[in-house]
């Protein structure tokens, strides 16, 4: 279900396993009770989500402080976030911006709006995969449900393996929460977590571009405007 990535006394860090659900089930929730069996922790806090599919860098808080804390740092929108997603084709466009409202579309789907009253901001670059595939990786400003998934749709690449927005089966949905940096308590925080397992992320295209970004805070992001 997952691998524990960093201990702190305050929170932890671990990489959710793709197909594990983050939400409760009858008013549990497996993943959390799986990790406080192996940290030996009495309750842990769910600090943001990762879609079920998706794999990844996960922070959980240790008590009800660390979560408050953690949580504000989200909501201010001062955590960087980075994600990893392997697309079916070329995009529209190699790298740049997704920005747009966000609104329900058929049974559990939604879809980008021309509209910017609330907008999903997506940054984003890309580069081969080979095969004909484009890797990506995005930088989302916000937090809406399936934002990089709806975003990567619109530029003409869904996601491989997503069964709502795809269009290419797989052994697994290829987006994976690569990267987390933030401040907490003055100290500034930074995780990377490689993705695994999946066979294309295995591809000779992919590890060399994931050479380039091994710090991707510190890539040239293209630019968000705002109007």
């Amino acid at each position: 279900m997952f691998t524990l990535v960093y201990q702190d006394p305050d929170f932890l860090v671990i990489n959710k396993h793709p197909g594990v659900s983050v939400h409760k089930d009858d008013n549990e929730q497996p993943l959390l009770a799986a990790v406080a069996a192996q940290t030996g922790d009495a309750q842990l806090y769910l600090i943001h989500r990762l879609d079920k599919m998706t794999s990844g860098l996960l922070l959980l808080g240790r008590h009800r402080q660390a979560a408050s804390e953690l949580s504000a740092c989200f909501a201010e929108r001062s955590v960087e976030k980075f994600y990893l997603a392997i697309g079916s084709k070329k995009p529209k466009k190699k790298q740049g911006v997704v920005m747009g409202d966000m609104t329900r579309s058929r049974r559990s789907s939604w879809k980008l709006e021309s509209s910017k009253t609330n907008p999903a901001i997506t940054q984003f670059f890309s580069t081969t995969a080979g095969e004909g595939r484009r890797l990506f990786l995005c930088k989302p400003h916000t937090g809406k449900t399936h934002q990089i998934r709806v975003a990567l749709r619109s530029v003409g690449s869904g996601i491989i393996g997503d069964d709502i927005y795809g269009s290419e089966a797989a052994d697994r949905g290829y987006l994976h929460a690569y990267a987390l940096r933030f401040t907490y308590q003055g100290t500034l925080r930074q995780f990377i977590c490689p993705p695994e397992p999946g066979v294309l992320w295995q591809s000779p295209e992919v590890q060399s571009a994931l050479q380039g970004w091994s710090s991707p805070w510190d890539l040239s992001w293209p630019k968000v405007a705002m109007k």
